[in-house]
C-alpha cells in the first residue's frame, strides 16, 4: 500500500499539531508547511479536508491558527487515513481506457480486502504513537503564546 501525497501531508499536519500540545500555541498552515517541507497551498488543502472531517479546527485572524479537536486527538491513524484518502481504490478499473477484464476480474476484490486489512492495522495506532520526543526536537517547536 502507498499513501497519497495528500494523506501523507494530512498525517504530517496532524503530527505537527499533536506536538504543539498546549492550546495556547499558535500553529499556522504556513508554519506547518515550512516544517514538513511542503507547499503552503497543498498543506492548506489537507488542513481544510481535516477540518471537514472534524479532526482540526481553525481560527482566522492575527491570533488565529490550527488546532486538534477532541476527535482529532482520539482518532486512530486508520480513521485519519480513510478520511484523507476518501475511499480511493487501490486500482481504478474505469477511467479513460477501461479494463476489458473488469466483468471477470477478481484482482479488484483482493486488493480491496488488502486495503481494508491495511486500514484495520492502522486502527491499532493513535496520533500519540506517531509523535515522540525526537519529533518535538526535529520540529524545534517554538512556544508562541496566543495574544
Amino acid at each position: 500500500m502507498q499513501l497519497s501525497r495528500f494523506a501523507d501531508l494530512g498525517l504530517r499536519a496532524m503530527m505537527r499539531l499533536a506536538v504543539s500540545g498546549a492550546a495556547a500555541e499558535r500553529v499556522t498552515v504556513k508554519l506547518i508547511a515550512r516544517q514538513v517541507n511542503a507547499s503552503e497551498h497543498y498543506v492548506a488543502k489537507a488542513v481544510s479536508r481535516l477540518a471537514e472531517l472534524g479532526l482540526v479546527a481553525a481560527h482566522r485572524g492575527r491570533t488565529g491558527g490550527v488546532f486538534l479537536t477532541e476527535l482529532g486527538r482520539t482518532a486512530t491513524v486508520g480513521q485519519i487515513v480513510r478520511g484523507l484518502e476518501g475511499g480511493a481504490q487501490v486500482v481504478e478499473c474505469g477511467g479513460a481506457t477501461p479494463c476489458p477484464l473488469v466483468s471477470a476480474c477478481r484482482l479488484r476484490h483482493m486488493l480491496g480486502t488488502a486495503q481494508e486489512t491495511f486500514y484495520r492495522e492502522l486502527d491499532n495506532y493513535s496520533l500519540s504513537d506517531l509523535v515522540d520526543r525526537r519529533t518535538v526536537e526535529l520540529l524545534h517547536v517554538p512556544v508562541v503564546p496566543a495574544r
